[in-house]
């Protein structure tokens, strides 16, 4: 990770009393670009569905747009959306993350070190009024007791969600330079609520160009434009998938489950038994699901079926629920596919190179849903991370569907997953910091 280090160079505008302010040098140069500060932090807190993080990020100026020298990174659970009615307990859970971002920042800096609380998708389900009373109080305690000007407190849009993603990763991978146009990678974010799609897709001239509508985003970064075609799937996230899926067999069984009560899911392991509210029509009951623990393939058979891939398409050609995407195959060549979130996490404590094929993520939920652990003893903490969580048969089935029936990846492509690209988290939070500088440089000084 870039640290800020031992560079005592003279910077006008940057000294008080006569002592050199050591936390507003730069460790890559000494001047900045005309009219930018040499360093601005900025404080991102991500409010996810399954948890809470704050982000610090420090950046240099030594040239026209921002370059990354530090990020502090600290996560929490439980989300703001489980407080439900407890608003200030939701502001109350911030807590820690703001102490950690008034630790990192020098004082000095404080009064011009934009922050933002964006919420995703999870506080979106919420409902309107109490996600409302909750950012308020969020609000409100950001005012009462802390030092840094507030640029946003919000529910993030879903597009802007993928798209700063998006943003995130190429910016990482230094493909917004203009050399390296039409290198961009594309991303699949996989959160608890939701799950977003963002590519800048290529037609062959005299072709078909992308079709308009709310998918079009058109990105001005670095004075260059991206036309990029995003969506987000608001309810297909893993955590709500798995309700989705749950209740899926539910439907197919439905007498049964009005008559006794009791459903079997061959996603869920052998002798497993969790009782879920179903709710159809005028009935709501609730069921048990019994584990028949039946494998890769029937438990996909079960999935497939979420995805709704016979709704009718309204504008040609529709990825899943009746949604248009143009095909990755004919849009998209060769360029990388980066997978993240929940496709990370699920995949890594698995043993999981970084970079795999659709088809060998298939092969991997095989190899989960067969109950057979000698397979993953090999690989240190395996047998208990899957122990421990009887739906990651469930889970992997789901994003290798995801994936494969859902966004129509070819099984022989390869696509590649991270947490971090050069020491920094992957994820929507570094796209929109850089956002909010752009538009709230505060700490302008010359």
């Amino acid at each position: 990770m870039l640290v800020s280090t031992e560079t005592y160079a003279s910077i006008p505008g940057y000294y008080s009393n006569n002592k050199i302010a050591q936390d507003l040098l730069s460790d890559h140069c000494t001047v900045p670009h005309p009219g930018k500060p040499l360093v601005q932090y900025a404080v991102m807190i991500d409010a996810g569905s399954s948890g809470s993080r704050v982000h610090v990020y420090k950046f240099n100026y030594c040239k026209e747009e921002p370059e990354l020298e530090n990020e502090v990174f600290h996560m929490l659970e439980p989300g703001l959306s489980s407080f439900d009615d407890d608003a200030e307990g939701a502001a109350d859970s911030l807590e820690e993350l703001l102490q950690i971002a008034v630790d990192s920042v020098p004082q000095s800096m404080q009064h011009c070190t934009p922050i933002a609380v964006k919420a995703t998708a999870g506080l979106r389900l919420l409902g309107a009024e109490k996600s409302r009373r909750i950012l308020q109080a969020v609000r409100s305690r950001l005012q009462d007791k802390y030092p840094f000007p507030i640029a946003d407190i919000e529910i993030m849009d879903g597009k802007e969600e993928g798209v700063y993603a998006w943003l995130t990763v190429n910016y990482l991978l230094d493909n917004l330079k203009s050399s390296e146009r039409g290198r961009s990678a594309a991303t699949f974010d996989l959160g608890g609520a939701s799950t977003q799609i963002v590519f800048e897709p290529e037609f062959a001239l005299n072709a078909e160009h992308m079709l308009p509508g709310d998918h079009v985003y058109e990105l001005v970064y670095a004075h260059k434009k991206y036309n990029l075609y995003q969506h987000s799937y608001l309810g297909y996230g893993l955590k709500e998938a798995r309700k989705l899926i749950k209740s899926q067999i539910i439907e197919t069984w439905k007498d049964e489950a009005i008559a006794t009560g009791r459903v079997y899911h061959p996603c869920l392991p052998k002798e497993h038994k969790e009782t879920i509210k179903w709710t159809s029509e005028s009935v709501t009951k609730d069921v048990e699901l019994h584990g028949t623990g039946a494998g890769h393939a029937a438990c996909r058979g079960v999935i497939e079926k979420v995805f709704g891939k016979e709704k009718e398409c309204l504008l040609a050609p529709c990825a899943f629920d009746g949604v248009y995407q143009p095909p990755l195959t004919e849009t998209f060549g060769d360029r990388d596919l980066y997978v993240f979130s929940f496709f990370y996490d699920l995949t890594q404590p698995l043993g999981m190179p970084l970079q795999f094929t659709v088809r060998e993520l298939g092969e991997l939920a095989q190899r989960v849903c067969s109950g057979d652990p000698e397979v993953f003893r090999h690989v240190p903490n395996a047998l208990s991370v899957i122990k421990r969580s009887p739906e990651y048969c469930l889970d992997l089935t789901y994003t290798h569907a995801l994936l494969r029936i859902g966004y129509d990846v070819p099984p022989e492509r390869l696509v590649r997953t991270a947490k971090k690209i050069r020491d920094a988290e992957t994820g929507w939070c570094l796209g929109a910091a850089i956002a909010m500088i752009d538009s709230n440089q505060l700490c302008n000084r010359n």
